[in-house]
């Protein structure tokens, strides 16, 4: 009798732990399985979410273009020389907060899309290529010495004040181009450089532009000179000034720049004018008197992104340094990172 009761607790003890042993072995793998699908489908489902690790660039080498040395800097150290060599000092401090949040997001854009570009460097102080940069010892010795303490803590606080801060479109850090003043209306990046632009870089209408003077200018050439300098780019160019229409615009863009235009025997874009005659932007007028042909350039830069001058002109309308970014750059979003 015993025996079999012996006999019968070890059946049930054997029919009781086999299941368990081999559900947990299933609910092993199986959990293996979850785990390796999820993490697939989020990778999937995010492969368009911003992946920046923007604590990679807490420090940045900056190549210095006059002798191609390399400087480690802290990121917000950079931005002190590059805010001071970009803006006025002089302009509204919710401007320069612009200007520092503005050249951070271009710095980091330019980072993540340069590639190898500057060798073992993140970026250069050449603003042909990337930013204007400058020291402070260089900037100290361009300022009058009662300003000099008052102008860099003005920009210190600025870019401390916006420590942290990007901008970004649909969760990607922007390419924010910016220029100096844009007569009134910024351009998109179709007009300026071709190709598909960025959906962010909209043209804007900026007030209160045409105070800043100084960003209006005229050249003025010799009739020789001007087509020597057409030569120069077209050996077979040739113009009959006799005929009226031997210079005539084809067609604006919408913030009123040349787009096109017929001169002599050339179809030229307006951007292409601005480089060969060394004009401040396509915004021109062409008038040709006795031996002279001028320009009447209103603005200064591309045209493209935030104006400074259009900044400047917001702050002092009271407008914050979020509201001057969103007005420039259509759809951002300002993230702390």
């Amino acid at each position: 009798m015993k025996k079999i009761i012996f006999y019968v607790w070890i059946f049930v003890i054997v029919c009781f732990f086999i299941p368990i042993i081999f559900v947990k072995r299933d609910n092993k793998e199986t959990v293996a399985n979850v785990d390796e699908n999820t993490i697939e489908q989020t990778i999937n489902e995010n492969e368009n979410v911003s992946n920046y690790d923007y604590k990679e660039y807490n420090t940045i080498k900056l190549l210095h273009s006059k002798d191609d040395s390399i400087e480690e800097i802290p990121i917000d150290e950079y931005l002190y020389g590059v805010v001071s060599a970009e803006m006025p000092a002089s302009f509204e401090k919710e401007a320069l907060k612009a200007q520092a949040v503005v050249a951070r997001t271009y710095t980091i854009f330019k980072i993540e899309h340069s590639g190898n570009k500057h060798g073992d460097a993140d970026i250069c102080d050449d603003s042909n290529c990337c930013q204007a940069w400058i020291s402070k010892e260089n900037r100290f010795a361009r300022w009058e010495e009662n300003e000099r303490e008052n102008n860099w803590n003005k920009i210190v606080n600025a870019v401390e004040e916006t420590k942290g801060k990007v901008v970004e479109y649909d969760g990607q850090v922007i390419n924010a181009f910016f220029h100096s003043n844009s007569g009134g209306k910024t351009e998109t990046t179709l007009n300026v450089w071709g190709g598909n632009g960025y959906p962010y870089l909209q043209a804007v209408e900026t007030a209160g532009e045409d105070a800043y003077s100084q960003y209006q200018s005229e050249v003025s050439l010799s009739k020789e000179e001007f087509i020597e300098k057409m030569k120069d780019r077209y050996p077979d160019f040739e113009i009959n000034f006799d005929n009226i229409e031997c210079i005539k615009v084809l067609e604006y863009t919408d913030s009123n720049r040349v787009k096109k235009i017929r001169i002599g025997n050339k179809e030229l874009s307006g951007v292409e004018v601005r480089s060969l005659m060394g004009l401040k932007s396509a915004n021109f007028k062409i008038e040709i008197e006795n031996d002279e042909v001028s320009f009447e350039v209103i603005g200064y830069g591309h045209g493209v992104g935030m104006s400074q001058t259009g900044a400047d002109s917001m702050a002092k309308e009271g407008n914050s340094y979020e509201d001057i970014i969103k007005h420039f750059y259509t759809g951002v979003e300002i993230v702390d990172i």
